[in-house]
């Protein structure tokens, strides 16, 4: 486990849960990120690259804490995630990439985080199914790119992380509150 920001105690923080991506992962990214042909809309920093496994919004800073235990407890027992990239796709304000996850860890691995987050009052588990994907372009109007996918091969996070999210006008500014290890 390891902390790399703070919040103060009487703010509010729009926080959310992640998987990180192994270095070699983030470096491929870029790689290809830097590939796609200029246009309205704007790539996703390498150090905002993850892929999110709860999405809390506004909290109090001091929820923070519980969030974290809760992260801490769901990877303990959980076993490294094997990710494949499959396709990308456009929604109405991000282009990702899909992933597939080999074995289902990843989605047993959010579930029971979501679980846990549900117990203590800090979420609402979401009707529609987890889904393995990193964002990797922003924008107003889907700009309807045919990109060809980057050769990411098995991608295996082996840690998971709380982040703080604030919105700033050139894009999100992530920082990690705090990571821990997949597996104990």
């Amino acid at each position: 486990m390891s902390s790399s920001a703070s919040v103060p105690g009487d703010a509010k923080t729009r926080v959310f849960l992640a998987l990180r991506l192994p270095d070699d992962t983030v470096e491929r990214l870029d790689a290809w990120q830097r590939t796609l042909r200029a246009g309205a809309f704007r790539l996703v920093p390498r150090d905002n690259l993850h892929v999110t496994l709860a999405f809390l919004g506004s909290r109090p800073a001091g929820d923070v804490t519980a969030v974290a235990g809760a992260l801490r407890d769901a990877a303990a027992g959980a076993p490294r995630p094997s990710l494949r990239l499959v396709r990308y796709r456009e929604t109405r304000s991000v282009g990702m990439l899909v992933l597939d996850d080999e074995g289902g860890r990843g989605a047993a691995l959010a579930a029971d985080l979501r679980r846990r987050l549900e117990q203590l009052g800090l979420y609402r588990v979401e009707s529609r199914p987890w889904l393995a994907h990193l964002t990797v372009v922003r924008f107003r109007v889907p700009p309807r790119l045919e990109v060809t996918l980057p050769d990411l091969g098995e991608v295996s996070p082996s840690d998971a992380a709380v982040y703080s999210s604030v919105l700033r006008s050139d894009g999100a500014q992530y920082a990690v509150l705090e990571s821990v290890a997949l597996g104990g």
